[in-house]
C-alpha cells in the first residue's frame, strides 16, 4: 500500500533531508586517500547526530553501520570496515539515510578518489545525469515506469548497464515503502504518481554486465563480473506544481 504525506510531512522531510544532505556533504569532503571506510562511517555518525537527526541505517535489518560504502565493482550496501583502506583510483559510493521528526530520508552519491580512469568518469557523469532525467519525469500523471524508461534510456545510450535487481522506493515513513522505482522499463507502465508521494530515485550503472552477486557478508553486493558500478540517489516528493527534492 502506498502512504501518501501530507504537506506538512513534506516540509519536515525537506527539512530532515537538509540536514541529511549536509551529512552526507561532510563524508564527501573527508573522502581522501588513505582513510578507512570504518572512518567515514563514524565521520557519517557524528554528522548527522550533529544535526539531530538518527542515522536509519545503523541496526536496519541487522546492517552494522551507519553508511554504505562502495567501493569500484561494488554496487551498494558495502559495510564499512578497518581494513579497507580508500585508495588514490578508486571511486566510492556513499549512501547514507536519516530519520528526523519521525520521518526519513535517503541519499547517495558516486565520487572519484584522486585521478580516476576515463570510464570511470563517464561513467559517474552518466549515472549522475541520469538521476536528474529521472526526476525530470517524476510529475503527476506520470508513471513509475516513464522514470525506469528514461533512466534505461539514457544509461545504455551512452554504453552502460543498468542493475536489474535493485530499485528505488518509497520512503517517509519507513525506510523502504511502495512503490519499486525500478530503472529499467516501459514507459507509461506501474503506478502512476500522484501528489503527496515521496520517493527516493536510485540509478545504478555498470560498466560491464549489469547483473549482480551478494558477497559473505549479505549485505555487499557487486557487480557479478568485476567491473565498476555507480550509484546516485536523492529523495524526492512529487508536488501538482511537479518534483520537489528534498535532501538538498
Amino acid at each position: 500500500m502506498i502512504r501518501y504525506k501530507t504537506p506538512q510531512q513534506i516540509r519536515d522531510l525537506q527539512d530532515g533531508g537538509k540536514r541529511l544532505a549536509e551529512s552526507l556533504q561532510v563524508v564527501v569532503e573527508a573522502t581522501k586517500p588513505g582513510i578507512t571506510t570504518q572512518e567515514l562511517d563514524e565521520i557519517a555518525a557524528k554528522a548527522i547526530r550533529a544535526r539531530g537527526g538518527k542515522p536509519s541505517f545503523l541496526d536496519y535489518e541487522g546492517f552494522p553501520k551507519t553508511l554504505c560504502a562502495s567501493i569500484n565493482q561494488e554496487v551498494v550496501h558495502g559495510i564499512p570496515s578497518k581494513e579497507r583502506v580508500v585508495a588514490a583510483g578508486d571511486i566510492i559510493g556513499l549512501d547514507l539515510g536519516l530519520w528526523y521528526k519521525g520521518l526519513c530520508t535517503d541519499m547517495a552519491v558516486t565520487i572519484p578518489v584522486g585521478k580516476v580512469s576515463k570510464i570511470a568518469k563517464k561513467l559517474i557523469k552518466v549515472t549522475k545525469k541520469s538521476l536528474e532525467i529521472a526526476i525530470a519525469q517524476a510529475r503527476p500523471g506520470n508513471t513509475t515506469g516513464d522514470i525506469g524508461h528514461a533512466v534505461q534510456a539514457y544509461a545504455e545510450s551512452h554504453g552502460f548497464g543498468v542493475v536489474r535487481d535493485l530499485a528505488g522506493h518509497g520512503v517517509g515513513f519507513g525506510i523502504h515503502e511502495e512503490p519499486l522505482i525500478l530503472n529499467y522499463g516501459h514507459a507509461g507502465s506501474g503506478e502512476i504518481l500522484k501528489p503527496g508521494l515521496v520517493i527516493a530515485i536510485e540509478p545504478m550503472l555498470t560498466v560491464g554486465d549489469y547483473h549482480i552477486k551478494t558477497l559473505a557478508d549479505d549485505w555487499t553486493i557487486e557487480t557479478i563480473d568485476g567491473n565498476l558500478a555507480a550509484q546516485f540517489e536523492k529523495t524526492l516528493a512529487i508536488t501538482a506544481d511537479g518534483p520537489v527534492i528534498l535532501t538538498q
